[in-house]
C-alpha cells in the first residue's frame, strides 16, 4: 500500500468515528463540533473506545463473568505492552452482538476501526488518551463483577456512588486535562488537575438524577443508592411505578445537591482550560450550563423523573445557549451559570 493509500484509509478511518459519535451520541457530538483540530479528533476516538466499553457493561444479555471477561480482554487491547489484538477481542464479542445491532452496537462491531484510528494518532494524544480509557474499562468491569449474582449494579452508598461515577466519567476531566496541561505552565496544570473530577462528576450525577426510570428499565441497572432508596422506604422495584413518583422527590433531590456541590469546582476547570490544539471554551462550557439548567429542572419537576423517564432543558434553551457561544466573544459563564440557575435561558 502507498503512503496516500494508508492516508486514505486512515481518513476514511478518522470520517467513520466523526459519523459515529453523531449517530452514538447527539449530545456529545455538539461538544465535538465545538472542537477544532486536533482536538476534535482526540476527543472523538478517544469517546468511542469509552463507548465500546460502556456498551459491553451496559449489556444485559451477556453473564456478568462474560461481560468481565470481555471488558479484561478490551483493556489488555489498550495496552501497548500486552500482545492481546483487537481482532480477538472482536471474535470473543461476535456472539453477543445483536442480530439487528443498534448503532451501539455497531460501534462494537467496528472496535478494529476505532482502535486502528487511536494508534493512528500522534504519541503524545495517545498518551493522554489510553490511561484514563484503560482506568474507565478497569473499574467498569470491577463493578460488573462486584454485582455479578444480581445481573445489574444496585449501587449501596453514595461513596459508592461516586466511586462509579469516577470510573464512568472521569475520563472526560483527565482525559481533556490531559491533552492540555502539558503545554501550558505548572500553575495552569496544576489547577486543572485539581478541578477536573469536579467536571466529570457534575456531569455524570445529573445523568444519575435525571435518568432513574430509564437505567432501570432499559439496563437493569440502579445507581441511586439503596441507602436513599431504603430511608424512604422505597425498593428498587417502586422505579417504574408512578403511583411512587412522590415518594422518589427527596431521593432525587439529594443526589441532585450533591451534583451541584461540584459546580464551583467544574467552573474553576472551566475558567483555568486553555484555548489550545484546537480546544475551545464552549466545548466544555455548554455541556456545564446544561448541566446547571437540567439540575434546575430537576428541582422543580423530580416527579417526572420516575412519570417521564427522563428530565432535560427544552430544545429552545438550548439553542439560545449555542447562539450565545457562536458569538465573537464568549459570555461570561459566572453570569450565565447565575442565570440558568434561576430560570431558562430563553425565557429572558
Amino acid at each position: 500500500m502507498s503512503r496516500n493509500q494508508a492516508g486514505d484509509v486512515l481518513q476514511d478511518d478518522l470520517d467513520y468515528c466523526y459519523d459515529a459519535v453523531q449517530d452514538v451520541s447527539r449530545t456529545f457530538a455538539l461538544t465535538i463540533a465545538e472542537l477544532e483540530e486536533p482536538m476534535s479528533r482526540d476527543i472523538c476516538v478517544g469517546y468511542l473506545l469509552c463507548r465500546i466499553a460502556d456498551t459491553v457493561e451496559d449489556a444485559g444479555h451477556i453473564p456478568p463473568e462474560k461481560q468481565r471477561t470481555l471488558l479484561d480482554q478490551y483493556n489488555r487491547v489498550l495496552d501497548p505492552e500486552d500482545e492481546a489484538t483487537v481482532h480477538e477481542f472482536r471474535e470473543a464479542v461476535d456472539e453477543w452482538i445483536p442480530a439487528e445491532p443498534d448503532i451501539d452496537w455497531e460501534v462494537v462491531s467496528a472496535a478494529p476501526r476505532v482502535v486502528r484510528t487511536f494508534e493512528a494518532l500522534d504519541e503524545s494524544s495517545r498518551r493522554a488518551i489510553r490511561p484514563p480509557v484503560r482506568e474507565l474499562v478497569d473499574g467498569m468491569g470491577m463493578f460488573v463483577e462486584r454485582y455479578a449474582e444480581q445481573g445489574g449494579l444496585r449501587l449501596q452508598t453514595f461513596d459508592e456512588l461516586e466511586e462509579y461515577c469516577w470510573y464512568a466519567a472521569g475520563t472526560v476531566g483527565t482525559l481533556v486535562t490531559g491533552l492540555l496541561a502539558r503545554n501550558v505552565d505548572d500553575s495552569v496544570s496544576e489547577t486543572l488537575q485539581n478541578n477536573a473530577r469536579s467536571f466529570a462528576m457534575l456531569l455524570q450525577l445529573v445523568n444519575v438524577s435525571k435518568d432513574v426510570a430509564t437505567d432501570y428499565i432499559e439496563e437493569n441497572n440502579v445507581y441511586i443508592p439503596q441507602e436513599l432508596l431504603e430511608d424512604q422506604d422505597l425498593d428498587t422495584e417502586d422505579i417504574p411505578d408512578d403511583g411512587k413518583s412522590e415518594e422518589f422527590v427527596p431521593v432525587i433531590h439529594r443526589v441532585t445537591d450533591r451534583a451541584e456541590n461540584y459546580l464551583d469546582g467544574a467552573q474553576t476547570w472551566l475558567e483555568a482550560m486553555p484555548e489550545i490544539r484546537g480546544n475551545t471554551l464552549s466545548a466544555w462550557a455548554i455541556p456545564f450550563l446544561l448541566a446547571v439548567g437540567t439540575i434546575r429542572e430537576l428541582e422543580e419537576r423530580p416527579e417526572d423523573v420516575i412519570e417521564e423517564g427522563n428530565v432535560k432543558v427544552s430544545r429552545s434553551e438550548v439553542h439560545t445557549l449555542f447562539t450565545l457561544f457562536a458569538q465573537e466573544d464568549d459570555p461570561s459563564l459566572e453570569e450565565l451559570r447565575a442565570k440558568i440557575r434561576q430560570r431558562p435561558l430563553d425565557e429572558y
